[in-house]
């Protein structure tokens, strides 16, 4: 968890972040897209090295290009934070351009958790918040199942005290 200004928002928050694990399952996905195109260029310039010199440059461009998306994605993972405020949930994300949802609770319609199998072979899982407009949609990816069933149960608890307010 970490205080700090928002300048999105205006307010300083407590930013809980997704878990580390999120940006290795991001990293592993990436890589078994990535490493199979990386061993065909590679085999490719092995056997037609004498004919077509320049495939070298191919492979080597891809695997320049996995080290860059593996560093993006790591990076993105670190930024995902969310703040539970007193009206409301606030979601961040971005490294380059920022995005900062903010749900209030008396907007909620229904939260879901959201497990896929590689989501569980990581322990991991996504709360999405729905509401009465797309607009204000967001979902939470990363979180350890433990955190998102109790964010789950929170922000339903708190959706219905707040609409009951209205």
């Amino acid at each position: 968890m970490s205080r700090e200004f928002n300048y999105l928002s205006g307010t300083d928050a407590d930013f809980n972040r997704v878990s580390p694990k999120y940006g290795l399952k991001e990293t592993i996905a990436t890589l078994t897209m990535l490493v199979p195109m990386i061993i065909v260029a590679l085999v490719f310039a092995i056997i037609f090295t004498s004919d077509v010199p320049w495939l070298h440059a191919i492979w080597a461009g891809l695997v320049a290009f996995t080290v860059f998306l593996i560093v993006i994605i790591i990076r993105q993972a670190k930024a995902i934070g969310y703040a539970e405020r007193a009206d409301d949930l606030l979601i961040r994300r971005g490294i380059m351009f920022h995005k900062a949802t903010v749900v209030p609770y008396g907007r909620l319609q229904f939260v879901d958790v959201d497990a896929g199998p590689i989501d569980r072979m990581f322990g991991l899982a996504s709360v999405k918040l729905h509401t009465a407009s797309a607009a204000t949609d967001a979902t939470i990816p990363g979180l350890p199942r433990a955190e998102a069933d109790r964010l789950r149960d929170s922000l339903a608890g708190l959706g219905q005290a707040n609409l009951a307010g209205l």
